[in-house]
């Protein structure tokens, strides 16, 4: 029995030894998986609310950007909604980068053109007529919009932050363009709209100004119902393009319906069945060229002998800036001065007076200089080159917003051709938000390999 109880007894001990610390190790292994878990939790708590409140603050100053028409003054400086909001943004973000102690992403290929546009600003200001004018142009459309894209960049940190910020641009564009669309549509309904002549508008001062506006946010969601992988989103996106051009083909923007063309002519041309895509985008302009007041609008712009042709008219502009810029070429006429220098080059009975010269390259000659054309050429340069890589190089959610922005830059090339699209509160914030939101995945990609 005595036998027996020590070999109970060794037995036991024997086969207890090796299983202890196979015990030990598992418990080991399920603690550090339970570590690892707790981490990544607490890693993508912590992301996604980094920034929350800034976040918050960019997605409503974004919505807001029509907003810029309500203005007064606090004691005997002019603003406007909009500004508000971008400092109320600029000020959570300050605080926010403070506690949590967050790098700020301002280093990068926007930085030296950015920088040689604001200094093309900052000497605009001081050679303008009217150097307090001309400082307010600058805050509004240099120093807060550029803040505002260093923030966007900064904090768009996922695909879904994006998707919030281009929202609000939505947001904003869809509540101008359908309060704009209602009184066209009321005065058709009237018979008393005469689309030779400028179109009714509401909210902006030009019904231009709704085309300007939306037409580069359809080319971004046009981009996500081409290439998106979200049923849901390119659902959304595709409601928003059809609103968008409703808006855009009721303003009867000239200028409007050349950039969407561009837009969709470039998506077409990308997708791998482009010639069907081409034949539609052709059928679909060939409709809506049998509606008689959109074939009067184009009619009347393609026939250089009628009086009523605006692109006449910008030919005369044109040649009149240029004659003032023979006389002031290295830094044009400064901000706000230009209506001041064309003066004497232009017809005094002419019943039009202009602020710009309605063509991007003049735009920016005539209030910044050469300085300032080199300096934007440099800018939608890069903007291109970060968009296509992000095209190229990025994952599937991001490729399509990346592909929208690259065509959002087409859009302002081309209806700058005829207009102003960049010196208005809304057009600078648009524009420094699209390529910021662009770089803000491009920059995570890494460094361009070699």
């Amino acid at each position: 029995m005595s036998r027996s109880s020590c070999s109970q007894s060794s037995e036991y001990s024997s086969s207890a030894t090796p299983t202890e610390p196979a015990r030990g190790t598992a418990a080991t292994t399920v603690s550090g998986l339970a570590s690892a878990r707790f981490a990544a939790t607490a890693r993508d708590y912590i992301a996604a609310h980094r920034y929350s409140v800034t976040l918050t603050f960019a997605v409503v100053t974004c919505a807001l950007a029509p907003a810029y028409v309500v203005r007064w003054r606090i004691a005997f400086v002019p603003t406007t909604l909009l500004e508000i909001a971008i400092l109320l943004t600029v000020a959570a973000f300050a605080v926010e980068t403070a506690r949590q102690r967050s790098p700020v992403v301002w280093r990068g290929p926007f930085t030296f053109p950015a920088l040689a546009f604001l200094l093309a600003g900052a000497i605009s200001v001081l050679v303008a007529p009217d150097r307090r004018a001309a400082l307010g142009l600058y805050r509004a459309y240099f120093i807060e919009p550029i803040a505002f894209g260093v923030i966007v960049a900064t904090i768009v940190d996922s695909n879904r932050r994006a998707l919030m910020l281009l929202g609000g641009l939505a947001a904003g564009g869809l509540v101008a363009g359908a309060a704009n669309s209602i009184v066209v549509l009321a005065a058709l309904r009237a018979h008393a709209l005469d689309v030779t002549l400028t179109p009714p508008v509401v909210i902006y001062n030009t019904s231009n100004a709704v085309a300007l506006y939306l037409v580069p946010l359809v080319a971004v969601s046009a981009g996500i119902v081409f290439y998106g992988v979200n049923p849901k989103l390119r659902l959304v996106s595709g409601a928003f393009t059809a609103l968008a051009l409703i808006a855009v083909v009721l303003s009867f923007s000239r200028g409007g319906y050349l950039a969407s063309g561009a837009v969709a002519l470039g998506l077409a041309v990308m997708h791998r069945r482009r010639w069907w895509w081409l034949a539609a985008g052709l059928a679909a302009a060939l409709i809506a060229l049998q509606i008689p007041q959109i074939s009067a609008r184009v009619y009347t712009e393609i026939d250089l002998t009628n009086g009523r042709n605006t692109l006449v008219g910008r030919f005369h502009l044109w040649d009149a800036a240029l004659q003032m810029l023979s006389h002031h070429p290295f830094f044009g006429a400064g901000l706000s001065g230009f209506a001041a220098a064309l003066a004497p080059y232009w017809n005094p009975t002419h019943i039009d007076r202009f602020t710009y010269p309605h063509n991007i390259v003049l735009n920016f000659w005539t209030e910044t200089g050469v300085l300032g054309v080199v300096a934007f050429a440099w800018i939608l340069v890069t903007g291109f080159r970060v968009s296509w890589r992000g095209w190229r190089k990025s994952d599937i959610d991001w490729r399509p917003i990346h592909l929208g922005v690259f065509f959002a830059l087409v859009a302002v090339i081309v209806h700058g051709l005829v207009d102003v699209p960049y010196f208005k509160n809304d057009l600078s914030l648009e524009f420094w938000t699209l390529v910021a939101i662009s770089w803000s995945n491009v920059y995570r990609l890494g460094p361009r390999p070699a």
